[in-house]
């Protein structure tokens, strides 16, 4: 999904703030405010589109704000404690439920406005080419008219490079928080493009793996399964995002190209909502071909071993069935063959071809019974 720049027209902020409830008469920060050795990672107050001071914690940035009106700040947060969070707000009248959610964390994507300020939850993802998996990162905003606060509970997403692109059109950054929010959630959207080719990747190689009958292919089916339905998760609730901002670019007077431009992001939600649900479908399938080859491999190997054994039991009959006819003459013979000195017969002069016929016609027999039942 390409970056894309805005050329807005001004947008109104709110005047100066009057001295909040944490400043002294002087604007300096009592001491339970100070926020040194934060969790702050970057914040800048900003002055039509220039950024005008860097401020090394969360006191400095609030005494910048304060010093010229028409500033904004943008305070970036990465796992703030909840005493750091407090103190913001009390500053801009942040809700407290708002507050407490991005200090649980753990948060579906959902938009919701409190008074003049708006609380966003997004879900980031990137996808990990080493490992196959994609990982998940919360984003949680607060916007106003002179600030936006965000704060992060993992190392994604990244927002330095949305901070350095918006800073390097101070025409854009100076139109104000709106046209921040847009340039956040465009990089979010944008980064489920290489999220999405490298879970369609991942599934071309399951469909070849399927036919090839790797018996590890249903584990990697189920795993890359649990990561649609988490990315879906995490999509699915950004229309609804959208149409709620897009609810109130009437009440609020939300320039009309930047409306369009929201309007692009959520088309690009929506292809990549339409791409999810159709790489679950296709899971669904594979999933449905997997177990019909399993179930075809599993009946050609018991029809193999039946036919196998089909064959072991008649090289068996085989042998039994000559077994028996050399036994007939090996009984009569045996008979015989024992020396006792009075035994009928043995002074017969037809005994010995008398016996010879005998066991060539058990002999004959047997083989007659055994061939007529097919054993031989």
């Amino acid at each position: 999904m390409a970056k894309r720049r805005l050329s807005l027209p001004s947008m109104g902020r709110r005047g100066m703030a009057p001295p909040s409830r944490n400043l002294s008469l002087d604007g300096a920060i009592p001491a339970k405010a100070e926020t040194r050795g934060s969790s702050l990672v970057d914040s800048g107050v900003y002055l039509h589109g220039e950024r005008v001071a860097s401020p090394r914690d969360l006191a400095d940035t609030l005494t910048s704000l304060r010093e010229e009106e028409g500033r904004i700040a943008w305070m970036g947060l990465y796992r703030p404690a909840e005493e750091e969070l407090n103190t913001l707000a009390a500053e801009f009248d942040l809700h407290e439920l708002a507050v407490e959610d991005a200090v649980l964390a753990h948060q579906r994507p959902k938009l919701e406005r409190y008074g003049a300020t708006l609380f966003v939850v997004l879900r980031a993802a990137r996808y990990l080419d080493e490992r196959e998996e994609v990982e998940f990162g919360e984003l949680h905003l607060f916007i106003g008219r002179d600030f936006l606060i965000t704060v992060r509970h993992s190392e994604s997403p990244s927002l330095s490079d949305v901070r350095r692109r918006m800073e390097a059109d101070p025409e854009l950054l100076g139109r104000g928080t709106e046209a921040v929010l847009y340039a956040i959630l465009d990089a979010v959207v944008d980064g489920y493009g290489p999220v999405l080719h490298g879970l369609e990747n991942d599934i071309d190689e399951i469909e070849t793996q399927v036919f090839t009958g790797d018996p590890t292919v249903s584990r990697r089916i189920y795993e890359l399964s649990q990561e649609v339905s988490d990315f879906q998760r995490a999509v699915t609730p950004l229309p609804a995002i959208l149409a709620g901002l897009s609810g109130g670019f009437q009440k609020y007077r939300v320039d009309e190209e930047l409306q369009r431009y929201l309007r692009d992001v959520a088309d690009h939600v929506t292809v990549a909502v339409e791409r999810l649900e159709n790489y679950r479908s296709q899971l669904r399938d594979i999933l449905t071909v997997n177990a019909t080859l399993v179930g075809q491999r599993q009946n050609e190997e018991m029809r193999s071993l039946t036919e196998a054994s089909y064959a072991q039991s008649e090289e068996v009959k085989k042998i039994s069935s000559w077994a028996a006819i050399l036994f007939a003459p090996s009984l009569v013979g045996g008979v015989y063959g024992m020396n006792f000195t009075h035994m009928p017969e043995l002074n017969w002069v037809l005994g010995y071809p008398l016996a010879l016929l005998l066991m060539l016609a058990l002999s004959v027999t047997l083989y007659t019974i055994f061939k007529r039942r097919g054993w031989l």
